[in-house]
C-alpha cells in the first residue's frame, strides 16, 4: 500500500484513450524513463465507435498541453473550426426558429444587466444581442486570422473533426514524442489481486500486463469497471429518450463552397439531426427515441435532411445505426480502476458533452495521481463526487433544451415537458429563474461544464420571457439598462468590424494547412 504508483495501463483506444495516455504521458514524463509508465492495450478485434465530431474549448488546452502541433492537427484530423451551435426548429418548428448558442461570453457579463434591457426589445433575439459571435458564423468568418498564433483566438473557439483519424494522430504522437507503450493484443482475462484489485490483464499474446492503477476507456462496454467489476450503470432514459443515432459521411457538392463554423442542430418529429462541416466533407446524424418512431423512419428523415441540405442521395449501406444507453456510473473509480470515457457513461451528442468530460477526467486524474495505493481511495472518492456532479449537470443541461420546447408534432417532445421526467434540481432551478437569470450562484463550482451564460443562450433561445424585475430604484433601473444598451452596441459594433478583418472559414483552414498558423 506504500509503494509509488509507477505503471498506469490504459485498456482501449479511441479518442479516450489517447487523450487519457497523451495527458499522463506529457505531464509525468513517461518519455525520460523516469517518470509514470503509460502503457496502453487496445484489441485489433475491436472497432471504435468514432463517430463524436465536436469538441469544447477546452480541447484548445489539452492539445497544446501534450505538445501537439496545431497546424498538423489541421492537417491530419479532417478539422474545422467551430464556435458554438446554432438550433433550428427547436422552439415551435415555425419559420424562422432558430437560435445560437455561441462559444464567446455575452458582452458585459455580470457588469450590467443584459437580460433586462433585452426585455425591453422582444423583437431582438437574446445570442445576437448580447454577443458577436453569432453574426461572425452567419456570415461564415473564421475566428481568427492568418497571424494569429496556434491556439490563440480572435473568438472562442473548439474543434469539428474526424474521430477516427483523431484516434491515429494522437496514437503516433503518443507514441513516438511522448513514451507511450502501445500494445495491439486482445485482453483475455483480468487478474485479480488478493486485496480485490486489478493486479494485471492477460493478453493473448503479450502475457501478463501488470499495473498500479488501471484506466478502463473500452467504450460502452465497460470491460473492467461494468463487466469485472460489476458497477452499475444509472439508465437517464427516464429524462432524456433519444437512445438511437444513425449517422452518414455526405460530400460537399462544391468542394470550394463554404463550412459551417458551428453546428447545426435541427429538431425533427421524433429527436433531432447534427449536420457537421468537415474540410472534405459533412458528418450528419439523427438522433431519436425508439419509443417514438421506428429504424426505418428515422433513416428516411436523415435522408430528407441531407437532400434538403444540398447532399446527394446517401446510400442506405454508408449508413452507421449507433445504440445510445443515455446514462452513467456515479461511481467511476473503484478500488485501482477508474473508467473514462463512454465506459463511464454518456448521454446523447447534443452539446458535445463525451470529449469535454473525457478532457476533465483525464486532467483531475493526472492533477490528482495518487502517490501510493494507500492514498488511491481518498483521490477516488473526490473523483467520484465530482463527476457524479458533473453528470447530473450535463443531464439537466441537456433536458433544458426539450422541456422549454413548445412543439406539437409528436409525443416525443410533449413527453419531454412532463414534469416527472424534468429532474427535481432543474425543476427549481427553472422557478428561480423567473425571477432571476442564470448566474454563478446557480452553478457554484470553478469548473463547471456550462457556465451560467450557456444556460442563458439556451433558456432565452428558447423562448423563456421572465417577468421584468423591479429594482430597488427607478434610477437605478434606467443606469441598468442604458449601461445594457452600450454593450449591445458594443458587440454589434464588433462583429462588423470582425466580419471585415477576419477570412472565410474555409480560407482559414486552407492557410493552415499550406503555410501553418504562427507558433508561440
Amino acid at each position: 500500500m506504500s509503494e509509488a504508483i509507477r505503471d498506469v495501463v490504459i485498456l482501449g483506444g479511441g479518442s479516450a484513450g489517447w487523450l487519457v495516455a497523451g495527458i499522463l504521458a506529457a505531464d509525468h514524463g513517461a518519455a525520460s524513463g523516469g517518470g509514470l509508465r503509460v502503457t496502453l492495450v487496445e484489441s485489433p478485434d475491436v472497432a471504435t465507435i468514432g463517430v463524436g465530431e465536436g469538441t469544447w474549448p477546452t480541447m484548445r488546452d489539452t492539445l497544446r498541453r501534450i505538445g501537439v502541433s496545431e497546424s498538423d492537427f489541421f492537417r491530419e484530423c479532417d478539422a474545422s473550426f467551430k464556435q458554438g451551435s446554432k438550433f433550428i426548429g427547436w422552439r415551435d418548428g415555425t419559420a424562422g426558429d432558430q437560435y445560437h448558442h455561441p462559444f464567446v461570453l455575452p458582452q458585459g457579463y455580470l457588469e450590467a444587466d443584459l437580460v433586462g434591457a433585452w426585455l425591453q426589445h422582444p423583437a431582438e433575439a437574446f445570442g445576437e444581442r448580447v454577443c458577436f459571435q453569432p453574426r461572425l458564423c452567419e456570415a461564415g468568418r473564421a475566428p481568427k486570422q492568418f497571424a494569429t498564433p496556434e491556439f490563440a483566438a480572435v473568438a472562442n473557439y473548439a474543434y469539428h473533426l474526424d474521430a477516427g483519424k483523431l484516434g491515429a494522430f494522437l496514437r503516433r504522437h503518443c507514441v513516438e514524442r511522448l513514451g507511450v507503450r502501445h500494445v495491439s493484443d486482445h485482453v483475455t482475462a483480468i487478474d485479480a489481486a488478493d486485496n480485490g484489485d486489478i493486479a494485471g490483464l492477460r493478453t493473448r499474446d503479450h502475457g501478463i500486463l501488470a499495473g498500479d492503477l488501471f484506466v478502463d476507456c473500452t467504450g460502452m462496454r465497460a470491460v473492467l469497471l461494468g463487466e469485472h467489476y460489476g458497477i452499475a450503470h444509472e439508465s437517464q432514459q427516464h429524462v432524456l429518450f433519444a437512445d438511437r443515432a444513425i449517422a452518414v459521411q455526405v460530400p460537399y457538392a462544391d468542394p470550394r463552397g463554404p463550412i459551417a463554423c458551428q453546428t447545426l442542430s435541427t429538431a425533427q418529429p421524433n429527436g433531432w439531426t447534427w449536420d457537421i462541416g468537415l474540410q472534405s466533407r459533412r458528418g450528419v446524424g439523427h438522433v431519436y427515441s425508439s419509443a417514438h418512431t421506428s429504424d426505418d423512419k428515422a433513416a428516411d428523415v436523415l435522408r430528407r435532411h441531407v437532400l434538403a441540405t444540398g447532399g446527394a442521395e446517401p446510400d442506405p449501406a454508408s449508413m452507421r445505426r449507433i445504440g445510445i444507453r443515455p446514462g452513467y456510473r456515479k461511481q467511476s473509480w473503484h478500488r485501482n480502476c477508474v473508467a473514462i470515457g463512454l465506459s463511464s457513461g454518456f448521454v446523447e451528442p447534443l452539446e458535445a458533452s463525451s470529449l469535454v468530460l473525457v478532457e476533465l477526467a483525464s486532467t483531475m486524474l493526472s492533477d490528482q495521481m495518487p502517490a501510493t495505493r494507500a492514498t488511491m481511495d481518498l483521490v477516488a472518492a473526490r473523483f467520484n463526487d465530482s463527476f457524479a456532479y458533473r453528470w447530473e449537470r450535463v443531464v439537466d443541461f441537456l433536458k433544458l433544451h426539450y422541456l422549454l420546447s413548445t412543439r406539437e408534432d409528436s409525443d416525443f417532445w410533449r413527453d419531454h415537458r412532463r414534469p416527472e421526467s424534468i429532474p427535481p434540481r432543474l425543476q427549481v432551478l427553472l422557478e428561480l429563474w423567473r425571477h432571476h437569470p442564470p448566474s454563478r450562484y446557480d452553478l457554484p463550482r470553478v469548473e463547471e461544464i456550462f457556465p451560467s451564460a450557456s444556460y442563458q443562450y439556451v433558456l432565452y433561445g428558447m423562448g423563456f420571457r421572465p417577468p421584468p424585475a423591479p429594482a430597488p430604484t427607478a434610477r437605478r433601473r434606467v443606469d441598468a439598462i442604458a449601461k445594457a444598451d452600450r454593450y449591445s452596441r458594443e458587440a454589434a459594433d464588433l462583429a462588423r468590424r470582425m466580419i471585415a478583418g477576419l477570412p472565410s472559414h474555409r480560407d482559414m483552414i486552407d492557410h493552415a494547412i499550406q503555410h501553418g498558423m504562427p507558433r508561440l
